[in-house]
């Protein structure tokens, strides 16, 4: 079949996937779904080139004649508390897919100078994030040094590996390694030295996804070659990675009916880049619901900034791909917050604060300049207790409250208007939906912003609900709205997102605090934090098998709850 036919065959059972119940007919979740998008036929006898496909976007890699040069970032997920350093090694999620069938293996050339540990990882499910936690599902880890070999291997059924297998060897500058899967077992060698565990089942969704890493601060190695070949009955192919935009949008999707309203409200999600090509399903929903897209995670500091003189911008730039192919504005999060930075910037001397954090946001905002349509420049700066003189929340203390007082948050917007003149900039807080001291606390802030004439446009309302019992009155919502626009600023719903006390209870929440959205001119959109419970930020930390769970609009398997009939009938409502 050609693939222009295939193309629009998977296009059309796309769209029928998402009328016939929210994605659920796509569901990926057995990881043997039709891929549409897949370059050639299914996995075949044969060998492959995986250096041909696009290794531009690996973080740390770098493409040049001899091949990829990988450079440690040495990149980490710390705890809300600052505390901890989940590793966190780069993916390749916009490079070649491999599509196996049976048994294969994997070769690799690699050239590493003295003192380098040279890591190759072969994923059968991509790591998920999960809101500053990574979940290690199926994949493994091949590493080298000048005197061992090792084999790392990961189930999905905890955060280590169940096979941690080393052997000593003599290596060579150059050298070459081979992953076999063979005869239900995963084999490493290199030259005359074997590692072999039992396989669990690493492979068995049928596709495997790369990624490079390297010691920090130790010399480059080089990923000179990589082949994939079938073995007996078995199979291989390249599939590319699904990034082109979907035109076909349901009559009935949440942006479509947006746009149909008076307001065209913008109507967003916070989004990941991982999901987003690993899984069909959730790509769909991304591309066809939505016409704005939060970045979750890969513009925080410690995600986009892991080292002093690096950034690392491969994912926030795939977010933005996407979008735009979508036709989707992006909300960039976040420039400047107390939590989600890495090590090193947690530790900078006093003196240099005020100079990194000016950096770091003229950089990034700068990177994004006339890519993105706003900024959440400073999040959550007000502390999450009643600490101030007069009983309300103080200022949120942090590395950069410490370091300049109330005056970091002037110095990040000014800096991001700088950076994009063009941009909308808003602080993003939580809690102050309600009356009371938080609201209080946070009018009386951007009131004093105002005045020192500091370049704030807007004020984003989170609108998280997280316990049962705990609901926004849109009213009271409603008015917080207006009392900013009568200071000249926007609103924005930011974060949504609703514990589901009961389908109903959760439903009327998501559409209440949307109706005091469209029923106010200054709020400028409504977004959802996440799309689906498969990859929401609740989901239980560290937890194996995953806990997720249960706020957003679409359930686990992909299907929309109550919550979403809620919301198309409040937008209904308003054209």
């Amino acid at each position: 079949m050609p693939n222009v036919f295939r193309a629009r065959l998977a296009l059309f059972a796309s769209v029928l996937c998402l009328l016939a119940g929210g994605a659920a007919a796509c569901d990926p979740s057995d990881g043997r779904d039709a891929r549409p998008g897949a370059s050639g036929a299914g996995p075949a006898p044969g060998r492959v080139d995986l250096l041909a496909g696009d290794w531009s976007h690996v973080p740390g890699g770098t493409v040049g004649p001899g091949g990829v040069r990988v450079h440690g970032l040495g990149r980490q997920i710390v705890l809300q508390d600052g505390t901890g350093g989940q590793p966190h090694p780069p993916v390749n999620l916009r490079g070649p897919r491999l599509m196996v069938r049976g048994d294969f293996q994997v070769g690799a050339t690699v050239h590493r100078a003295a003192g380098q540990t040279a890591s190759l990882y072969l994923y059968g499910e991509v790591p998920i994030v999960y809101d500053e936690w990574l979940q290690n599902r199926r994949g493994l880890r091949v590493s080298v040094s000048e005197r061992e070999l090792s084999l790392a291997v990961w189930d999905g059924g905890s955060a280590a590996p169940v096979e941690d297998r080393t052997a000593s060897v003599t290596s060579p500058a150059t050298v070459t390694v081979t992953v076999e899967r063979h005869g239900g077992d995963l084999v490493l060698s290199a030259g005359d030295t074997r590692v072999s565990v039992p396989d669990p089942g690493v492979f068995d969704a049928g596709s495997v996804t790369f990624g490079v890493d390297a010691v920090p601060g130790a010399p480059d190695w080089t990923l000179a070659a990589l082949e994939a070949t079938a073995r007996d009955d078995g199979g291989v192919a390249v599939r590319d990675t699904p990034m082109a935009g979907q035109s076909a949008k349901p009559s009935d999707s949440l942006r479509a009916l947006a746009e149909a309203t008076g307001r065209r409200l913008s109507i967003g999600a916070a989004m990941a880049a991982e999901p987003l090509v690993s899984d069909d399903g959730y790509r769909a929903l991304a591309a066809t619901q939505f016409s704005m897209l939060t970045t979750e995670n890969a513009l925080k500091p410690q995600f986009v900034h892991p080292m002093p003189d690096t950034y690392d911008f491969t994912e926030g730039d795939l977010l933005a791909d996407f979008a735009a192919a979508n036709h989707m504005q992006v909300h960039a999060h976040t420039l400047v917050f107390g939590e989600a930075n890495p090590p090193w910037m947690r530790q900078t001397a006093l003196a240099d604060r005020e100079r990194v954090m000016t950096d770091h946001v003229k950089t990034v905002a700068g990177h994004y300049r006339g890519r993105v349509a706003a900024w959440d420049v400073v999040n959550e700066p007000l502390s999450p207790d009643d600490d101030g003189p007069d009983g309300a929340p103080g200022l949120r203390e942090h590395l950069w409250q410490e370091a300049m007082g109330e005056s970091y948050i002037d110095k990040a917007f000014t800096a991001a208007r700088a950076a994009d003149p063009e941009a909308k900039l808003y602080l993003n807080e939580f809690g102050a939906e309600a009356d009371g001291p938080r609201w209080d606390a946070l009018y009386d802030l951007v009131v004093r912003l105002k005045e020192r004439g500091v370049p704030i446009d807007g004020v984003g309302f989170q609108s998280h609900i997280h316990e049962a019992g705990d609901h926004i009155d849109p009213e009271v919502l409603r008015s917080h709205i207006a009392d900013l626009a009568e200071l000249g600023l926007s609103a924005r719903i930011s974060e949504i997102d609703v514990y589901g006390e009961s389908p109903r209870v959760q439903a009327d929440q998501f559409a209440g605090v949307l109706g005091a959205c469209l029923s106010e001119p200054a709020c400028t959109s409504f977004s959802t934090w996440g799309i689906t419970d498969r990859y929401g930020s609740t989901a239980e930390h560290d937890s194996y098998p995953l806990e997720p769970g249960d706020e957003l609009p679409w359930d686990q398997r992909l299907h929309p709850k109550p919550a979403v009939a809620a919301l198309r009938d409040t937008l209904r409502a308003a054209r």
